[in-house]
């Protein structure tokens, strides 16, 4: 199956050629046609499996096929500002010969980009792409009119939910009509995602595309370490590397801030990325990452979900992740698009229960390494296990 398979309109055939796509993934073939039938969709897919295009590409579709009005069409709300600009980018590729106008809209920014986000809202953008604080203030200035929205997607819904949106969710769908398409996107199912689904979705077609699984092509290892052995074997490991790409993962900012600090010292090329740095930082950082004019990025989760970073070579959780599922997107940062990868996870001593869970919804243990002679040993693995089973945590940063 190709994407001329679709029927797409000749301009946005154009944007998808231009962009090099030929060939559609799982869910971009599943999705696709049932978002052009009209029909509600619950989508759950691994990371980096193509959701965004999934979703963008009926939408434009459709959009197009209809007379052109200054109405605003469709909102699709994210949780973070890297991801409503990861999709507005994306957007612009694939509607980059079609009519279609189109306007991210996210905090952290100036009063000058608030101004130019509300010119664009009043005058009625086809497609508004946001976080869900941001679109909050401007629909409290009363000149945001959702009154002819036709679609409403919620992009990692889960991630949203766990973060804490959920009021400010329906909030904001109390401004849209009651009829209209909708579409929820997210990497994992949890609980309280289909609870909301069957809260604001009309007979929904389910897709799931290998949820909770890591890519098969991801050489994982463990260390179980002292909370004093994490830095000193971080050093260890990156000493000698030769790896144009490698992300780390910390569990906080101070953290992140003494790991980039550390490696800095050993002349290492990293940076960090967190929510103190201001906006125009961030992004500077994460394009030269993106580029590979910056080898080593220390992050916090905020990036863990829904940045299009590829060819990763390593991803080293500094600290376990909360959750088997976030423990999957972390190291879904690598591996991407049939390439190899590896990922390396510190297990402290009193993150071990946290690890075993995830190696319970892994379905098999991950090889523990030896640490090496000058570190000295580490503690066992001896994780303490519940009665009741893992369940996932709610995240606050």
């Amino acid at each position: 199956m190709t994407f001329h398979d679709f029927g797409f309109k000749g301009p946005l055939m154009e944007g998808i050629e231009a962009l090099g796509y030929i060939t559609p993934t799982p869910i971009q073939e599943q999705a696709i046609p049932a978002i052009l039938s009209g029909k509600d969709l619950i989508g759950s897919a691994q990371t980096g499996t193509g959701k965004t295009a999934a979703f963008l590409l009926p939408l434009i579709q459709k959009i197009v096929s209809t007379p052109h009005d200054d109405a605003i069409k469709a909102l699709i709300i994210v949780p973070t500002r890297e991801l409503a600009m990861q999709i507005d980018q994306q957007m612009e590729g694939l509607s980059y010969f079609t009519p279609i106008s189109s306007i991210p809209v996210y905090g952290g920014t100036d009063g000058a980009s608030f101004a130019r986000e509300r010119q664009a809202l009043a005058s009625g953008a086809d497609m508004v792409i946001c976080t869900p604080g941001r679109m909050i203030a401007h629909l409290n200035m009363g000149y945001v009119d959702l009154s002819k929205l036709r679609y409403l997607i919620l992009d990692e819904a889960d991630r949203m939910l766990d973060m804490g949106f959920y009021d400010d969710i329906l909030k904001i769908i109390s401004h849209v009509p009651e009829k209209r398409q909708n579409l929820l996107f997210g990497a994992t199912m949890p609980r309280e995602m289909r609870e909301l689904a069957r809260k604001i979705l009309k007979d929904p077609i389910e897709i799931n595309i290998s949820v909770s699984k890591p890519a098969e092509n991801i050489l994982q290892l463990a260390y179980v370490v002292h909370d004093t052995q994490k830095i000193p074997l971080v050093q260890y490991l990156l000493k000698d590397i030769h790896m144009r790409s490698i992300l780390i993962f910390c569990s906080t900012k101070s953290k992140t801030k003494q790991v980039s600090a550390t490696l800095k010292k050993l002349g290492l090329q990293a940076e960090e990325i967190h929510s103190d740095l201001d906006q125009p930082t961030r992004e500077k950082v994460l394009m030269r990452f993106r580029n590979k004019a910056l080898s080593i990025l220390v992050a916090t989760d905020i990036v863990s979900r829904g940045i299009d970073i590829e060819d990763i070579d390593l991803v080293i959780n500094f600290d376990v992740p909360n959750d088997g599922e976030d423990y999957i997107h972390r190291i879904g940062r690598t591996a991407r698009a049939q390439s190899n990868g590896a990922a390396i996870t510190l297990i402290g001593e009193k993150e071990q229960r946290k690890f075993a869970g995830i190696e319970a919804l892994l379905g098999k243990p991950v090889y523990k390494g030896i640490l090496p002679v000058h570190l000295g040993n580490g503690p066992a693995y001896a994780p303490k296990t519940e009665k009741k089973p893992y369940r996932k945590g709610v995240s606050r940063r």
